[in-house]
């Protein structure tokens, strides 16, 4: 059995082995395999590694994030102005994503994406070529997925995949289709196992959205 003493120590060594992390800086609390993060980092870069090292790690079923950004020199900081720049000069540079088709927003180092695109890949690149950007507190991906037309999405393609994908294969995942629109329910070992199975449904033609329902079940009970 894996008690939530156990968790929260197997969180604090994921952190701990991250170079981007210094595990000083953030705290773990954990109470039923959901975990609390605490503490400060002096980036947003820092921030998102902390949670996505925490989704890697068996037995955790939720996230709640509190961390805070504290940067090292506020005298350096960046306003929006320049925040916007280095966001518009970053997607301008990056191949994946359609220079006309995003529309950025920043108020207060907090920045907010909008327009429409044809794969769930670019949304996503997005988001990520953010996350380096020095001053930036926070983003909303407010982009929407429009993919080209298509007659049907096939469930048993979308299926195949979920099983040819090592962290899914053996999931109890249902797949529903409706439209442009896939449903995944059922159960995971793990948030990472739940991220990726919906990354896996964004890659089939024809979609334009996800509902990703499936519930994080750790095959071992955590105890107190």
């Amino acid at each position: 059995m894996k008690t939530n003493e156990v968790l929260q120590k197997d969180v604090q060594n994921a952190i701990k082995w991250e170079p981007l992390l210094n595990a000083a800086e953030i705290g773990v609390i954990v109470k039923d395999g959901i975990v609390t993060l605490t503490g400060s980092v002096d980036s947003y870069a820092k921030k998102i590694e902390a949670e996505t090292v925490t989704k890697h790690v068996a037995g955790v079923k939720a996230i709640v994030e509190k961390i805070e950004l504290k940067f090292a020199d506020d005298c350096a900081k960046k306003d929006d102005n320049e925040i916007a720049i280095d966001v518009l000069n970053a997607i301008k540079w990056n191949w994946e994503i359609p220079k006309d088709k995003i529309k950025v927003k920043v108020e207060n180092g907090w920045i907010t994406l909008d327009g429409e695109l044809a794969w769930n890949f670019q949304k996503e690149a997005a988001k990520n070529l953010i996350k380096n950007l020095t001053s930036v507190i926070g983003v909303t991906n407010n982009i929407t997925i429009k993919a080209e037309s298509y007659d049907q999405i096939e469930k048993i393609k979308v299926e195949n995949a979920l099983r040819l994908n090592w962290s899914t294969e053996m999931q109890n995942i249902e797949v529903t289709v409706s439209g442009t629109n896939v449903t995944l329910s059922g159960t995971v070992n793990s948030m990472y196992q739940k991220t990726e199975a919906g990354r896996i449904v964004w890659k089939t033609p024809g979609v334009w959205s996800v509902d990703n329902d499936l519930e994080v079940e750790y095959e071992n009970s955590l105890i107190d």
